[in-house]
């Protein structure tokens, strides 16, 4: 039997990478005539993702190939270093299916899965003939949004500075109006705008998109997509949630100390904070979480991770433990030792899914939010960069599945701040999120049920998925 050889190139950033590698063993699990080959890329700094892909099981159906790293001059301007080194991997990527189609004996390559970042990689699937499908990391909704502002730079003319002086925008893939202060930091600023024009562009080259997402949470989007011609009629595929529930251990923290400790607390008492593998604040920050935190007497387990030294590219690191207490007020946590823990990183899936988490302060990174709805547990939203206000402004104004604690705090990289978020805000959100009788709890139980049933037979991801397998196999 004829195999339909697919090839992956996820981007090398633990968010995209873990997704990724779901959908992969997803899709042979659905059907045994697919084999997929994931290439990988090194960033220079980057190291999460070797974990993941370590502990893939090999098999016939899945392999690894990590592509050879390319050295670039340093540069800290993101955008531009990110191109330059996926624009190097090219002929690396084209070498190694070159490689892969004279060795594969009983094979024909179908297609190409790449990432919305890695949209340059179609080159190389066109000099092969085959289609490319992006995976997209984000929501439904982001993705139409990403169509929209593409068009309103080719037709109107509206680039960042425009863009600034809107109060909002109507997107065909929200039900209200978008406003301007829940746009990425990218699509605001001048500085990106040839990085922004190059991925939307990349995007429209695609053949189809698998999103990470799936109908019945994103009903609104998914219809606006499917029935506008706009973008080219191309195919999307929502065949979310696509998760790793496998729990992880690694830390200063004992994460079966976590587990065990929320044992003891009472169901849906606890609220979570914890903002993502980038996520951190600076001392002042730190100072109007723990007021808050002690101020609204709630159980809390909190994720606190050490900023990277100023200027650098590099991930937050944890404190080391005889160190913690220095950057938190004087006596927090002999105060709070009754009610809570502080710790470094923290099991997030394990924590999620444990009765006694009630609510999560999170960053509303896409993985976290599918993450927090599968588990039932309401988000108390606090972006910080890439398209996470976006995400926020999702959840809380248009699935109505969220509370809010800022939509528009912005935190990148390599810059400040743009505001202090003040003890009360915190408290407040803290204090709606842990609410037992409110509608946005009902609705995120609704919403988890129906996550958990549509990759089932009979839910709309499993017909979507069935659809992919299709359209891949028809290639052969």
């Amino acid at each position: 039997m004829k195999k339909a050889e697919v090839v992956f190139v996820p981007f090398p950033a633990e968010g995209h990478i873990v997704s990724a590698l779901e959908f992969a063993k997803l899709l042979i699990n659905r059907d045994n005539r697919l084999r997929i080959t994931v290439l990988v890329i090194k960033f220079p700094h980057i190291t999460e993702t070797d974990v993941y892909t370590k502990s893939l099981p090999i098999s016939d159906s899945l392999h690894i190939i990590n592509l050879p790293e390319c050295s670039l001059a340093p540069n800290t301007d993101q955008g531009p270093s990110m191109t330059a080194l996926l624009e190097a991997q090219k002929p690396n990527v084209k070498q190694v299916v070159s490689n892969l189609i004279t060795r594969s004996e009983n094979g024909v390559l179908a297609a190409f899965v790449v990432d919305m970042f890695c949209t340059n990689m179609i080159d190389v699937a066109k000099e092969f003939s085959v289609p490319t499908l992006v995976f997209f990391t984000s929501g439904v909704a982001f993705l139409g949004l990403s169509f929209h502002l593409y068009t309103l730079r080719q037709r109107d003319n509206v680039y960042s500075t425009k863009l600034l002086q809107l109060t909002d925008l109507a997107v065909p893939s929200f039900a209200n109006l978008v406003p301007t202060k829940a746009l990425p930091s990218a699509v605001l600023s001048k500085e990106w705008e040839s990085f922004m024009m190059g991925y939307w562009k990349g995007l429209k080259n695609a053949d189809g998109f698998i999103v990470n997402s799936f109908e019945e949470l994103e009903s609104h989007a998914v219809h606006s997509i499917s029935s506008d011609p706009g973008p080219a009629g191309l195919p999307i595929y929502p065949v979310g949630p696509i998760l790793n529930l496998e729990p992880k251990t690694k830390g200063t923290v004992d994460s079966d100390d976590i587990i065990k400790w929320l044992d003891d607390q009472p169901a849906s008492s606890v609220v979570f904070l914890c903002f993502g593998s980038m996520g951190s604040f600076d001392e002042d920050q730190v100072t109007q979480i723990a007021c808050a935190i002690e101020n609204s007497g709630a159980r809390f387990i909190w994720s606190l991770r050490k900023p990277p030294p100023e200027g650098t590219m590099a991930s937050p690191s944890d404190y080391p433990l005889f160190d913690l207490g220095s950057s938190l007020p004087e006596g927090f946590l002999e105060r709070t030792a009754e009610i809570g823990r502080v710790v470094g990183w923290a099991p997030q899936v394990q924590i999620l899914a444990h009765p006694a988490i009630g609510g999560f302060a999170s960053h509303c990174g896409w993985n976290s939010v599918l993450e927090s709805i599968y588990f039932g547990v309401p988000i108390a939203a606090w972006p910080l960069y890439a398209e996470q206000q976006t995400n926020a402004f999702e959840l809380v104004c248009e699935l109505k599945i969220g509370v809010e604690i800022s939509l528009d705090y912005r935190a990148e990289f390599n810059g400040a701040p743009n505001y202090l978020v003040t003890a009360d805000k915190i408290e407040r959100g803290i204090r709606s999120v842990l609410d037992k009788d409110g509608d946005v709890r009902k609705k995120v139980k609704e919403m988890s049920e129906k996550s958990k049933k549509t990759l089932l037979e009979g839910g709309s991801s499993y017909a979507y998925l069935g659809r992919l397998v299709d359209y891949i196999m028809n290639q052969v």
